[in-house]
């Protein structure tokens, strides 16, 4: 899971259009790297279609190397809640094990609590985490490990 880079708010656009900081540009370059170098290449990313979470997930698909089959924007990413951050992750094709998804707080955090064993204040902007599950179907997924954590503050 990754959080968005930091967004600027000083364009007069709806929230869903907001783009990357000079910050957030940089810090998604940073984590992206680091991440590249400390976990496996997720076989997919699955991405809010909002522009500061595309922005940040492109990033990453850079850092992988990873082709566009194997990228994707979900709308229903752009979720503040869980609820439909939960029903993606639920259904994530059995044939893929490494799934990357970005997207937005509250949302984040609330999952990564759920579903980890390791309690988290907030996912930062820009902040990565590993939650790793041992079942065979998505759909099965309740509780994991959280495996490891990434955050720009940690690389700075």
């Amino acid at each position: 899971m990754v959080r968005h880079a930091k967004s600027s708010w000083k364009y007069d656009v709806i929230d869903h259009q907001r783009p990357l900081k000079t910050r957030g540009e940089n810090d998604a370059l940073l984590v992206s790297a680091q991440v590249k170098l400390e976990v496996k290449s997720p076989q997919r990313i699955i991405t809010s279609d909002a522009t500061r979470a595309l922005s940040t997930a492109k990033c990453f698909k850079k850092a992988f190397d990873l082709s566009d089959e194997d990228f994707s924007t979900n709308h229903n990413l752009y979720d503040f809640a869980g609820q439909n951050v939960m029903n993606i992750i639920k259904g994530i094709d059995n044939s893929l094990d490494c799934v990357m998804i970005v997207g937005h707080n509250h949302a984040f955090t609330s999952i990564a609590n759920m579903l980890g064993n390791k309690y988290i204040d907030n996912v930062v902007t820009c902040g990565f985490l590993m939650l790793e599950f041992d079942v065979d179907d998505w759909r099965e997924i309740r509780s994991g490990r959280t495996v490891k954590t990434i955050f720009p503050r940690d690389l700075k």
